[in-house]
């Protein structure tokens, strides 16, 4: 490729649906979930073999600077951890990057992630990387990847793509993206042949996502060259960017641009999204419980238990329960419920809690 390329790794996320292991003070992206590695530590060791360290960027949350600085191996650049004053959803993340490789390089390719997904094959995921920052140079375009359904999911958006051209290895152009569906809708999309989950990972140029910003986000494009443009630019950010309109790059710029196309990605992909993740992504024992951590469970099946060392978790007699001990409080939830953590957060803060959220 004849442009850089340069990682973006979103890593700013609160953490809600994984209370109580994650809380303000140490979101979901800093987990160990799936391994003994962090969430955001597998993201950058996945990266890589194809990006060099010192061209991967991280956007966070000021408070989580720290975290984010325990979580990279050894020698990553500190200049490389872009601190958010506030949390403005991720088209002012992705512009806040994109300026900074601007100023840096006058221009690159990005490759957009999130820091808290799990990816089963990561040379594959790396194969389709590649294709798509490929694709991205030579037509300019935004690119992203949707993956493959394996089943008629309720619980991530889609992409509909032109299904001409039947090449698995070749971007096709976006249609539309779409909101989560109902289960009926979500089994046409599989029916139909032309739909992907929505995985929220982008490939561009710099300069081709700024000029997009200028066009259909023309506030936000305006305040970060207000930023950029300062001569304190560091108080600047922190003045200015707390009032950037809080808007999904999704819904600001990828469902209204011209030159949009997608490549399909066949790896096993999990956006980590609730605790139903550790049975997806954990073995399993005979009456389909899930455990981690210590626990004992005596007549009881399809159980999602999640402890620590310190603590035995023991359970009799129950079914369909995820039971998560976050050290100074304890979840017990129907697992069909986990959609409701967030809202147990909210009513936590409303109700005095405040110390446990």
């Amino acid at each position: 490729m004849k442009n850089k390329i340069y990682a973006v790794i979103m890593a700013g996320g609160g953490g809600t649906r994984f209370w109580p292991l994650g809380r303000k003070a140490r979101p979901k992206q800093f987990l160990k979930v799936t391994g003994d590695d962090t969430l955001l530590g597998e993201t950058i060791s996945r990266i890589l073999p194809i990006i060099p360290m010192e061209q991967i960027f991280i956007v966070t949350n000021v408070n989580q600077v720290h975290l984010v600085e325990e979580a990279v191996p050894e020698g990553f650049c500190k200049e490389n951890i872009l601190p958010e004053p506030a949390a403005r959803n991720t088209a002012a993340c992705i512009g806040y990057a994109a300026k900074e490789i601007i100023r840096r390089y006058g221009d690159g390719l990005m490759c957009i992630l999130a820091s808290d997904h799990h990816i089963g094959a990561p040379e594959a995921f790396r194969n389709t990387v590649l294709n798509a920052l490929e694709t991205a140079e030579e037509t300019d375009a935004l690119v992203t990847i949707g993956i493959r359904p394996t089943f008629p999911s309720t619980g991530y958006g889609y992409i509909q793509f032109d299904a001409a051209d039947a090449d698995a290895d070749k971007a096709h152009k976006v249609k539309q993206f779409v909101e989560k569906p109902d289960l009926e809708t979500a089994k046409a999309y599989i029916e139909s042949g032309d739909f992907a989950w929505n995985s929220g990972m982008f490939f561009w140029r710099a300069g081709a996502i700024m000029r997009e910003f200028d066009a259909l986000l023309p506030d936000i494009s305006g305040l970060l060259a207000q930023i950029y443009e300062a001569e304190d630019r560091r108080k600047a950010l922190f003045d200015i960017y707390p009032t950037i309109p809080s808007i999904s790059v999704d819904y600001g710029i990828m469902e209204r641009a011209k030159n949009v196309m997608v490549l399909t990605g066949d790896f096993k992909w999990d956006d980590v999204g609730s605790f139903t993740a550790y049975a997806d992504l954990n073995e399993q024992d005979a009456a389909g419980n899930t455990v981690v951590g210590k626990a004992c469970l005596l007549d009881s099946k399809n159980n999602i238990c999640v402890g620590n060392e310190e603590r035995l978790l023991a359970l009799i007699g129950v079914e369909n329960l995820t039971v998560v001990d976050g050290g100074n409080a304890i979840l017990v939830c129907p697992t069909e419920r986990l959609q409701e953590v967030r809202a147990m957060v909210d009513k936590l803060s409303k109700e005095g809690f405040e110390e446990y959220v």
